[in-house]
């Protein structure tokens, strides 16, 4: 059931529109298969692509869509409702592309910013690291500066579109401690770059995650992104965004979850009447429809925030909790709604906790959300 939104311009609209028509035809009849098979949905990024819809909150003097925030946002909600595999990889690829736009070189940025945001590339974002997930600073991966460039050496783990994507925004170690770590742009034939088998998860099957080995892998000096040992703060301030798209995609499937769960509760009766109709059960859906509001709106707070100019890393932390944790609970209710059928895979609502669980886990886990809350509180 769409959603009734307060979209700024008339633009807004027609874009929000124009993603419930692809992810309706283009998302939708694939989704049940591909999540089963892992089938890479390469036809959905490309319809996606073709439409614009992957670039949008970059400037349009790149080949963007030029669009703030909270429009990128609502649009990504769309994507996630029907496919949140998609919705991920997407996300992951606008984060991608951040580090070069906001501190590439004006000459890099003209040189590989459009082709990126054409849709004609898809991009991974490469940070963790086997022994370095929420703690990014005790990277391993090193980048030895020799002539012309530098060779890279190491490895690199829960890498999303990992042997799929185009490029890789890669973060890896040029000297000691938190200050030397730099940010570099790889493109996925590098030589001397490899990729490991992908993840057997419990949900978002159709789109791989992986490991990559570099082996001595040589990168011009041109490809690294800003200055030496700039590379955390390059990496914290596209997470605060990447938060947002996850706490989007989030919203997204609960809201999913949500209708399901309304529409078999309208349909099924027991002891005579719907389900819906029993105080009982429709107070778990109205508190489900409750968390999904709640969701939505701590993440267009932060996006409004971001769109005026003002700092909002606090509130991109407060929705990407809120958000996930309440999609673990909206999906998890879904499949009570459903009884024993909801257990089963006869039904897709069992698909929504499976892929509900993990955004509690990446861009940072919800406990590490509550420390940079907490952080932020302490300074204030």
């Amino acid at each position: 059931m769409p959603v009734d939104r307060l979209l700024p311009t008339p633009e807004a609209r027609d874009l929000l529109e124009l993603t419930r028509e692809i992810a309706e035809k283009v998302l939708e009849p694939q989704v049940v298969a591909a999540e089963k098979d892992e089938t890479y949905p390469a036809e959905g990024f490309r319809a996606l692509g073709a439409a614009g819809l992957l670039s949008l909150p970059y400037p349009e003097e790149f080949g963007g869509g030029g669009q703030p925030y909270e429009v990128y946002l609502q649009v990504l909600e769309e994507i996630g409702y029907r496919w949140a595999a998609v919705a991920v990889a997407v996300s992951v690829h606008s984060l991608s592309c951040h580090p070069l736009f906001a501190y590439g070189t004006d000459e890099q940025k003209q040189r590989w910013l459009p082709e990126m945001l054409s849709g004609n590339l898809i991009g991974a974002y490469s940070l963790s690291e086997p022994q370095a997930g929420s703690d990014a600073a005790a990277l391993r991966c090193r980048a030895t500066e020799v002539a012309g460039g530098y060779r890279i050496t190491g490895s690199k783990a829960w890498i999303t579109n990992g042997g799929k994507a185009d490029y890789y925004t890669l973060f890896a170690r040029t000297g000691e401690g938190s200050r030397g770590i730099s940010c570099f742009l790889v493109p996925a034939g590098t030589e001397g770059l490899t990729f490991g088998k992908p993840e057997e998860k419990m949900g978002l099957r159709a789109v791989p995650t992986t490991s990559a080995s570099y082996d001595e892998a040589f990168l011009p000096a041109e490809r690294r992104l800003g200055e030496p040992g700039q590379g955390l703060s390059i990496a914290f301030s596209a997470l605060d965004s990447g938060r947002l798209g996850i706490a989007a995609v989030a919203t997204g499937l609960a809201q999913r979850a949500l209708d399901d769960a309304v529409a078999y509760a309208k349909e099924r009766e027991a002891f005579g009447r719907r389900i819906i109709d029993h105080q009982g059960l429709g107070f778990v859906l109205a508190d489900m429809a409750a968390a999904v509001d709640t969701a939505r709106a701590t993440y267009l707070d932060a996006a409004r925030r971001r769109d005026a100019g003002l700092s909002y890393s606090r509130q991109a932390s407060v929705a990407k909790l809120a958000a996930t944790d309440a999609a673990m609970r909206v999906t998890t209710d879904a499949v009570q709604v459903f009884g024993g059928y909801g257990y089963t895979q006869d039904f897709p609502v069992e698909r929504y906790m499976r892929e509900a669980k993990v955004m509690q886990i990446f861009e940072g886990t919800n406990q590490i959300q509550r420390l940079v809350i907490a952080r932020h509180l302490a300074g204030a």
